[in-house]
């Protein structure tokens, strides 16, 4: 049999009294530090100097309008128009590093959230837009900064 006393049970306010501040503050800094899983969200690094050699096999499919590649958190797309752009991995719908290139628009296969060359959102999954950044051309170097 279980036998216990009063002194062996403790409710939580009193429980939370004893902890204190201490306890209070732990549980914060514990709880702050994991809201960011908790949201599922994930952020891409911003590329300071990301460089691509376009003539490098790994980058073939910038060769082609409407082709991309995946970098350092970066989609880096070769537009109809034969422009280079570049935008985050991170979809602004629900945080999820997943955005691809389609032709004429990014997007995020997760739940449909679509984005223009410029990032601005076209549907209400990409209302929020996404980050993109500047791309320059010199030889074949294709440079990316923030």
């Amino acid at each position: 049999m279980n036998h216990t006393t009063k002194t062996d049970n403790i409710n939580r306010h009193e429980f939370l009294r004893k902890i204190g501040f201490a306890g209070s503050a732990l549980a914060a800094v514990y709880f702050g530090a994991n809201l960011q899983s908790c949201t599922n969200e994930r952020v891409s690094p911003v590329p300071t100097n990301l460089t691509l050699d376009l003539t490098a096999s790994e980058n073939a499919a910038l060769k082609n309008n409407g082709g991309y590649v995946v970098k350092d958190g970066v989609v880096i797309a070769k537009s109809n128009t034969a422009e280079y752009i570049a935008a985050t991995l991170t979809c602004s719908h629900e945080g999820k590093n997943q955005i691809m290139y389609q032709s004429d628009h990014f997007y995020c296969p997760a739940h449909g959230a679509k984005y223009d060359n410029s990032g601005k959102g076209l549907n209400s999954e990409g209302k929020k837009g996404i980050r993109v950044y500047t791309t320059s051309l010199t030889g074949n170097i294709l440079t990316i900064t923030a």
